[in-house]
């Protein structure tokens, strides 16, 4: 009697739309939800700063990718709304341009500002996750 009550419960589980969760809390209390193979979203419990988006994204591509502390992050699409997360606010990163198909910004320059192709190493990311708040 058990099993005929539960097939039922559990075939309908099955057919319910899985809802996104992040999959990595980063430091400085964002996390890291994939999008796809090459890029991953980052966003906060409210809008962040740009330094803690990087600090995010440079967390996760640490800690979770094992990327070098030379790999660079490319900001694939600045602030915006979530894809992977019911986010108002998020930044989605790459760590490979071309599989994300992104042209990666020309110059070489340290880029805080979230513009689409800008870029900087895992280890100048990381160091963002340092940096005290900044309070007015």
């Amino acid at each position: 009697m058990k099993h005929a009550i539960a097939a039922p419960i559990v075939a309908l589980l099955l057919c319910l739309p899985q809802v996104a969760s992040a999959d990595f809390s980063a430091k400085r209390d964002m996390r890291v939800s994939r999008i796809n193979d090459a890029v991953f979203e980052v966003y906060g419990s409210t809008a962040a700063s740009s330094g803690r988006y990087w600090c995010g994204a440079g967390d996760y591509a640490r800690r979770a990718l094992n990327a070098p502390w030379t790999a660079l992050i490319y900001v694939v699409r600045g602030r915006g709304p979530g894809v992977s997360v019911n986010k108002r606010t998020t930044v989605q990163f790459t760590l490979d341009p071309k599989a994300a198909g992104l042209q990666p910004a020309e110059g070489s320059f340290i880029s805080l500002p979230l513009r689409v192709g800008r870029s900087q190493s895992v280890q100048l990311s990381v160091q963002d996750c340092d940096r005290p708040p900044v309070r007015y």
